[in-house]
């Protein structure tokens, strides 16, 4: 079955800097888009950045475009988002995403805070 587990997050001072990590199994990772997202307290859970299956496109919410960078190692069937210049408003559970057919599967999540 399919399992997504994320790892990596912390607190952080603004303009700081984490690397989060999710390790999936039970599925071809190799031949997935893999996404992370978002969900701050009171808020809903938004996307944040997705990587095709080959790591040669990506794709970046708005409000960390030229901040976080996602990438992957297949070797690995691990996918990364290395996050700097972090604000206060980042703060929220990180989530690994893959879609399925009609089926989404998620991580436990990762909490980032970033304060100081």
């Amino acid at each position: 079955q399919v399992q997504l587990v994320e790892s990596g997050g912390g607190l952080v001072q603004p303009g700081g800097s984490l690397r989060l990590s999710c390790a999936a199994s039970g599925f071809t990772f190799s031949s997935a888009y893999m996404r992370w997202y978002r969900q701050a307290p009171g808020k809903e859970r938004e996307f944040v950045a997705r990587i095709n299956w080959s790591g040669g496109s990506t794709y970046y919410a708005d409000s960390v475009k030229g901040r976080f960078t996602i990438s992957r190692d297949n070797a690995k069937n691990t996918v990364y988002l290395q996050m700097n210049s972090l604000k206060p408003e980042d703060t929220a559970v990180f989530y690994c995403n893959v879609r399925m057919g009609a089926n989404n599967y998620w991580g436990q999540g990762t909490q980032v805070t970033v304060s100081s």
